[in-house]
């Protein structure tokens, strides 16, 4: 049995599956933010429900936000404070007593989208997640390459190009990770919405947003236009570094179906000629991906 977690700021999903990967138990609590020693006392809480109700004990895998120090294996988790500076796999495998899986929960994400009928086949797989923040994961042959410092996959923190910069006559907008211009500050849901300020829309929000340019709304479809091509531009930049075999959007706009029709077309023009772009896919199991691709690290690792 396989226990996935997926720790949020206001939530925690456990789920629990089977060999076949059919999930068998679903269990959400709130997060305890501010007490690392409450935090751990809640996981180890959920686990040892779980080994009671289903008679065994599950392999543990924990997708969080942030990212673990590949030295002091310690978290840096700014939306649940309280892990940060702790080890949380050293503390959880000694309440527990079995190994924990750590890592971050857009690389996840990747890991559960890299394994569905839909991406299974093929070796080299990106997911890209564009929700409140970009991230993302790389999967190669159904395995999560972490890379050299465990961020392969962080797409949303390259710069965008001057090119695009200067057609849109984009601000560049600073980034909570101390850079500037990152693609997260214009692909995110946040990003477009800034965008959408920024050019004065009204939009209240992305689906207001959204809805405006499904409405023929000539802004929206403008700033719609735009937002897609930076999106490419990201997409196609990977394509030629990683030449992958399909991308898988997650995230809040992944659920914007014109997308999928858009990048394509869009992607090519950022590529060099007879490129041709790999495939671009909505999520399988969407907002469950982050919990499955959890319980999949232990196998992963």
């Amino acid at each position: 049995m396989r226990y996935g977690f997926d720790i949020g700021g206001t939530k925690i999903e456990m789920a629990a599956y089977d060999r076949r990967l059919n999930q068998v138990l679903l269990q959400r609590v709130h997060t305890p933010t501010g007490d690392y020693g409450e935090f751990v006392a809640c996981i180890a809480g959920l686990v040892e429900q779980a080994d009671r109700e289903l008679h065994t004990r599950g392999s543990i895998g924990i997708g969080l936000p942030g990212i673990t120090d590949p030295v002091s294996r310690r978290q840096l988790a700014v939306n649940v404070p309280c892990l940060t500076g702790h080890c949380l796999a050293d503390d959880l495998t000694q309440a527990l007593a079995r190994p924990i899986a750590i890592e971050n929960d857009c690389r996840c994400f990747a890991l559960s989208e890299a394994s569905t009928p839909q991406t299974a086949h093929l070796p080299l797989v990106f997911g890209a997640i564009i929700g409140t923040g970009a991230g993302g994961g790389l999967v190669v042959n159904r395995q999560l390459h972490k890379g050299r410092n465990g961020l392969a996959g962080e797409w949303g923190h390259m710069p965008i190009s001057a090119q695009l910069a200067q057609r849109y006559d984009l601000p560049l907008f600073g980034c909570n990770c101390g850079l500037t211009g990152c693609f997260e500050r214009y692909v995110s849901g946040s990003g477009l919405l800034a965008l959408s300020r920024h050019f004065a829309h009204p939009a209240a929000d992305v689906p207001a947003l959204v809805a405006s340019y499904r409405a023929g709304d000539t802004l929206a479809q403008w700033l719609m236009t735009v937002y897609v091509d930076i999106l490419a531009s990201a997409l196609a930049g990977l394509q030629l570094l990683l030449d992958v075999d399909a991308f898988v959007l997650g995230g809040g706009l992944s659920n914007v179906g014109e997308l999928y029709r858009l990048l394509p077309a869009a992607m090519r023009h950022w590529l060099l000629p007879g490129v041709e772009p790999a495939a671009v896919f909505p999520p399988v199991h969407g907002d469950s991906s982050g919990v499955r691709g959890a319980a999949l690290l232990q196998a992963a690792a």
